[in-house]
């Protein structure tokens, strides 16, 4: 089951799911040439070598494990990295071996700020930072179409205090409702 269905209440579906922006596989692409082209380059340089082999074994074990360490764990690090919003909750996993998973209620949404900077318009992407009742505020890097996630995120939560309050589409849950203050009468 794809994260984070088997971690959906009844009723709950995802509206937005996603990984950082493309922009932090740049460096691991760049690095990826970098690293064969120079391999290569310094393979081709050892067949003048009366040792050669040796050398072609250490430039291929030296590659490799940039290869890992620079391409695929960064690689992983984008993959295992889901930022998902449902009609009822804010998920964040992160983690390649060890996983760090937060999960917010709409409901305790305190506060969102967003921060881009220049090339993150030009490309697309910014920081979302959600601040809940409960948790320090949490910072959520590379987030793409961010102002679309803004909106979107911003509409639930409203229609998810609605649906507190008894006003929204669908039954108020059972339970204690969130202290809100009433609305003043309009006059018009």
């Amino acid at each position: 089951m794809a994260y984070p269905d088997a971690l959906l209440s009844r009723g709950e579906r995802v509206v937005v799911h996603k990984h950082p922006s493309w922009k932090v596989l740049i460096a691991p692409a760049v690095w990826f040439v970098v690293i064969i082209a120079a391999a290569f380059t310094g393979a081709a340089l050892m067949r003048r070598w009366e040792d050669h082999v040796i050398g072609w074994w250490i430039t291929a074990a030296v590659a490799v494990v940039l290869l890992v360490l620079l391409v695929l764990v960064p690689f992983l690090r984008w993959r295992t990295e889901h930022f998902v919003i449902t009609n009822h909750h804010i998920f964040f996993r992160t983690g390649i071996l060890n996983r760090t998973e937060h999960r917010i209620p709409l409901i305790h949404v305190q506060n969102m700020q967003t921060d881009v900077t220049f090339l993150g318009r030009l490309l697309g992407y910014g920081t979302l930072i959600v601040e809940s009742a409960a948790d320090q505020p949490l910072t959520f890097r590379n987030v793409a179409s961010l102002p679309t996630v803004q909106h979107t995120l911003n509409q639930l939560i409203m229609d998810d205090r609605d649906r507190y309050r008894g006003g929204g589409p669908g039954p108020a849950p059972a339970g204690p409702i969130p202290a809100t203050p009433p609305l003043p009468p309009a006059h018009g």
